[in-house]
């Protein structure tokens, strides 16, 4: 969800033939100014990238991107039998998105911020924004790319994807950095892993902060899924590590990463740990995080272990690019994040929150913690995204039933799918004892949990967070849970 990522550079310029070294190919006469994958996105001067897609070939498009002015493209040999003879040069390479990264690299060569990358099934906004706030609390002026976009001081561009296609995401970081950026902490995706997005950047830091059942449509397996994640942890990618040992998965990261690393962990010991953890009555987090050569008092406004964790990933990360930790530490303080736990004020007497919580595992925490700060009773609002691993659609219908004391089952993103065929799935994860309400208008879903809510009461509205869209069969709807739950509270938009 989002709009289309664009952010480039203030100005690059390099020589065709550079590009064609890259490629291992003999060099061509001309320059390129850009680099892009996306026809409707191409600029005077472009170098255009024709892929192999799931649907279509990108050099179906060849004519489109050279009529924008494309000064060469980057494509396969069937790629380059669609485009047929034209008069721009013609790059031909086996595996086109493979060189992806590379090429990136080559034709955005100017000043880089340097890079944190995390990555881990949950809480990778959270930590990046927790980098981003520790970094600007000793004035290191550090950019965030990731789910919610690339966010730096006056820049706040959206993102279809946590982690943009090698181009784009090679240009906005040379775009940050032209604009002051120092640091980039940034979301690495297992799909960006394994198709080549992060291909060709070298990390500073990268960060591991646990893996559960998520995206088992495209790596089938949780071995495959972690060993995507894992390849941000080679010594030709990242020059050190931060690793959660609280997961099972980042245990084993941490026996075989072959870069210099620490440890975290909330529940077990680690290099670094979290003492004396309490949650005031103002949902105030407050801790005493214990490093290595150091002991920092922690207070934050996100609750929950899980954000205790991240923000020992944060400080760990931080301490590796040599901050003032005690500086840093408090800007925590005030660290929010869009879509996140995030508090719907109301006058009804009701906690309200919004959440991005869209797998079993993340539903169960966010739960637990709404739990703890909840009074009366806990009406959670749930639906699952179309398109999307089915195989979790009933365990986050289970965590949900498992936490709360009522469950409204509505639609989430149905994308292509059959609306009513998912709900149907997260049913069947319901016991038989438990009695839910499925109501697949969303709007009409929230508007129920807040009529059943009383004061003292907690409404949970989960899965989709900070977006602002609804997609159904290719079309996206304006939708914004937080607005939508304001306004069925009776605080307006």
């Amino acid at each position: 969800m989002g709009t289309t990522f664009e952010l480039r550079p203030i100005k690059t310029s390099t020589p065709l033939a550079n590009v064609c070294k890259v490629l291992h190919l003999p060099p061509k006469q001309g320059t390129v100014t850009g680099f892009t994958l996306d026809s409707r996105a191409v600029r005077s001067g472009d170098l255009y990238a024709a892929l192999p897609g799931e649907h279509t070939h990108g050099a179906n498009f060849a004519a489109q991107a050279i009529a924008a002015g494309a000064a060469a493209i980057v494509t396969d040999m069937a790629g380059a039998q669609i485009i047929g003879d034209v008069a721009v040069p013609v790059l031909v390479v086996p595996v086109p998105r493979e060189a992806l990264g590379a090429v990136a690299n080559c034709v955005y060569s100017g000043p880089r911020p340097r890079l944190v990358g995390v990555t881990g099934t949950n809480g990778k906004t959270t930590t990046t924004h927790g980098i981003a706030a520790v970094a600007d609390a000793v004035a290191v002026p550090t950019a965030i790319l990731g789910t919610l976009g690339v966010r730096f001081r006056d820049i706040a561009t959206a993102s279809g994807r946590t982690t943009p296609e090698a181009p784009e995401l090679h240009a906005a970081l040379q775009a940050v950095a032209e604009s002051g950026a120092e640091v980039a902490a940034m979301e690495v995706s297992s799909h960006a892993l394994a198709l080549h997005r992060v291909d060709g950047l070298r990390f500073e830091v990268a960060v591991f902060l646990g893996l559960s059942q998520d995206h088992l449509d495209f790596h089938h397996t949780m071995r495959e899924y972690f060993e995507a994640k894992a390849r941000l942890f080679d010594a030709r990618v990242s020059r050190r590590a931060v690793i959660n040992i609280d997961d099972a998965w980042g245990r084993e990261l941490a026996t075989r990463a072959a870069i210099p690393h620490v440890t975290y962990a909330v529940s077990t010991e680690a290099d670094w740990t979290a003492r004396d953890v309490a949650v005031g009555a103002d949902g105030i987090t407050s801790f005493t995080a214990v490093g290595p050569g150091t002991t920092v008092r922690v207070r934050m406004s996100m609750p929950g272990g899980f954000n205790v964790a991240n923000a020992l990933a944060a400080l760990a990360a931080a301490q590796l690019l040599e901050l003032d930790l005690d500086a840093a530490a408090r800007g925590l303080a005030d660290m929010r994040v869009p879509g996140r736990f995030e508090f719907i004020a109301n006058d009804r007497g009701v906690a309200a929150y919004a959440d991005y919580a869209h797998t079993p595992d993340a539903v169960r925490r966010v739960l637990d913690v709404a739990r703890g700060v909840t009074r009366g009773r806990l009406i959670t609002v749930i639906g699952c995204g179309g398109d999307r691993d089915p195989v979790k659609r009933p365990l986050m219908a289970a965590a949900a039933v498992a936490a709360s004391d009522a469950v409204i089952i509505t639609d989430d993103n149905p994308r292509s799918e059959d609306p009513g065929v998912i709900r149907a799935a997260m049913l069947a994860g319901v016991p038989t004892q438990h009695a839910v309400e499925e109501i697949g208008d969303r709007a009409a879903a929230i508007a129920r949990a807040v009529e059943l809510a009383r004061p003292g009461d907690c409404i949970m509205v989960l899965g989709k967070g900070h977006e602002t869209g609804q997609e159904i069969n290719g079309v996206v709807h304006p939708f914004d849970d937080r607005d939508v739950l304001r306004v069925a509270l009776g605080g307006g938009r």
